[in-house]
């Protein structure tokens, strides 16, 4: 009788310490790396001759790197030294990698924590790979990473040498950084304005918007679209739900950006028709989580601020360089929402059923994150003199780890830069971890309570 007490008791501690330890390596491994970033960059050669580097500018640089947002309170081209600029390059490509990979392991771990059926049933929905593929997994990871950003900058490198006149040494170097940046979802640029000069460039807006959303859509769907994009009808939820919303939300984006903007003199209102639509969908794409400009944002109108901001807290791929709410929990709240209203008892996808678990995982990852929004806000508004409209733009660019700014971060006062700093770390590490959390700690009751109904609405 001890010993099966023993051993129960032993599987629970285990138990308890398989779910915490995972959300707490997430948490611990990106502070650390901010951390250490921090340090680095405030060593003088980081600086370039003339500037000098605060504490605060030192850790929110470090934050945006790692966290791959690309809000910045300092100039990145002029500020740094190249010493300075290969550590935020070196900090977004780990920051990328690292969150793709922990993405992708947490579904195995979970997958290997769940009863044979339902492991059976996730590994075909994610196409996730067992511990013993995880050497393949990193890698496939790694070379598609390379692979992406190589072609980018190889087409960057070439046209700004060719058409710009830019030294080819030069050239190169600033290929590698956007390229990095762009895969990464990073949004920091060497430039600047930003790359406003290449507004009406196709070549270089084309390019960076396609890094853009090959890395925001995320690895476990790029294997699966290669080897099954003829058959839809086969996809899983997540490919599903990832390729269907972001088309949608990017073609609904570039419309409703361009027509809002259509007559706005200060953004695309004096363009051509053509150089509008890609001004349009340029700034659509980049809400998903990257971060460069091609107009200045500060001038853009109320009413593409607010579509701004819903796009940044949606978001972009789950197991992606992409930050936000995810489009899979977007999509998953959606069919939830569409399931109640038709009355059907459980929520559909193609030809799979969404389980009760993942549908409260995706509620707590939405509400969880508009709370941590909200609260920021009224903490920049207290701090700054700035409106709700540009503050809470700010706020969402931060949590969702977007690099969008109106203008308004380099002019706040060092504690709202701190505040900020702490959200880009929250909003790259916390919806997942929040996700793992709740998805590690699922157990069956032996019983349950009696039912009753409240009144709703």
């Amino acid at each position: 009788m001890d010993r099966i007490q023993l051993s129960r008791a032993s599987a629970s501690v285990r138990t308890s310490t398989g779910v915490t330890r995972p959300a707490r390596l997430i948490v611990a491994a990106y502070t650390g790396l901010v951390i250490v970033g921090t340090g680095v960059l405030l060593i003088p050669a980081a600086t370039a001759p003339g500037q000098r580097t605060s504490v605060a500018d030192a850790l929110f640089t470090s934050a945006s790197s790692v966290s791959i947002t690309g809000l910045a309170t300092v100039d990145t081209g002029t500020h740094w030294s190249l010493f300075g600029q290969l550590v935020i390059l070196a900090l977004m490509q780990v920051g990328g990698l690292g969150i793709m990979t922990l993405a992708t392991l947490v579904t195995v771990l979970i997958s290997g924590r769940l009863a044979l059926r339902d492991r059976l049933a996730a590994q075909a929905e994610t196409q996730a790979l067992s511990l013993s593929d995880i050497g393949r997994l990193l890698r496939g990871i790694v070379v598609f990473s390379l692979s992406v950003e190589a072609v980018a900058t190889l087409i960057l490198w070439l046209w700004l040498a060719s058409r710009y006149g830019e030294p080819s040494g030069r050239a190169f170097y600033h290929g590698v950084f956007h390229a990095v940046a762009a895969f990464n979802n990073g949004g920091l640029s060497l430039y600047p304005d930003s790359l406003t000069r290449f507004v009406a460039d196709p070549v270089v807006c084309v390019t960076v918007a396609a890094a853009v959303i090959v890395g925001g859509v995320g690895y476990p769907v790029w294997v699966e679209l290669r080897r099954s994009w003829r058959r839809p009808s086969t996809w899983s939820v997540l490919t599903r739900i990832t390729v269907v919303l972001t088309v949608a939300l990017l073609a609904l984006g570039t419309l409703v950006v361009t027509l809002t903007e259509l007559t706005n003199p200060a953004t695309i209102g004096g363009m051509s028709g053509p150089q509008q639509l890609l001004a349009g969908f340029f700034h659509a794409t980049m809400t998903r989580s990257a971060g460069f400009a091609t107009v200045d944002v500060g001038e853009m109108r109320p009413t593409t601020l607010f579509v701004s901001d819903v796009l940044m807290f949606i978001g972009g791929g789950s197991a992606s360089t992409a930050g936000g709410i995810k489009v899979t929990t977007f999509g998953v709240l959606a069919f939830v929402l569409w399931s109640e209203v038709r009355g059907e008892p459980s929520v559909i996808v193609g030809r799979r059923r969404i389980p009760e678990s993942n549908q409260r995982q995706a509620l707590a990852v939405a509400l969880l994150s508009i709370a941590v929004v909200v609260v920021t806000t009224l903490l920049l508004l207290g701090m700054s003199p700035y409106g709700l409209d540009r503050t809470l733009f700010e706020a969402i660019s931060a949590f969702a780890t977007v690099g969008l700014s109106t203008g308004i971060t380099p002019a706040l006062p060092p504690a709202a830069v701190v505040v900020l700093s702490v959200l880009m770390l929250a909003g790259r590490v916390g919806p997942l971890t929040v996700a793992t959390a709740l998805a590690l700690r699922s157990r069956n009751r032996r019983f349950d309570r009696p039912e009753e109904r409240t009144i709703i609405g």
